[in-house]
């Protein structure tokens, strides 16, 4: 079997990160958009947010930290917020939506 890229350990660590409001993980959310390791270590995750302003911000952004910690290679972490393309409910996995009762 091959070796996970670091997107797939990074989007599988992010799986314990589960939004309080909602009791779904981010990346189920669709809120993880993007995650790369630099050859320095850095790992540099792209989301986003189901709201400007939204008041875990700081939360979610302390709990991604801890998960990828645990990741090999991962010295730094680097979050960038976007809101482009912005969230949609189409962003969730089937199984959210379906959790959420969104069909």
């Amino acid at each position: 079997m091959a070796e996970k890229t670091f997107k797939e350990q990074a989007y599988e660590a992010l799986h314990n990160v589960i939004d309080p409001e909602l009791g779904i993980n981010l990346v189920d959310l669709g809120l993880i958009y993007d995650a790369k390791l630099t050859d320095e270590g850095e790992a540099q995750i792209l989301m986003t947010l189901t709201i400007v302003g939204c008041p875990l911000t700081e939360w979610l952004a302390d709990s991604i930290q801890e998960e990828l910690k645990k990741v090999p290679g991962v010295k730094t972490i680097s979050i960038e917020v976007t809101f482009d393309p912005a969230w949609t409910e189409n962003m969730m996995s089937r199984e959210a939506r379906v959790e959420l009762g969104i069909y």
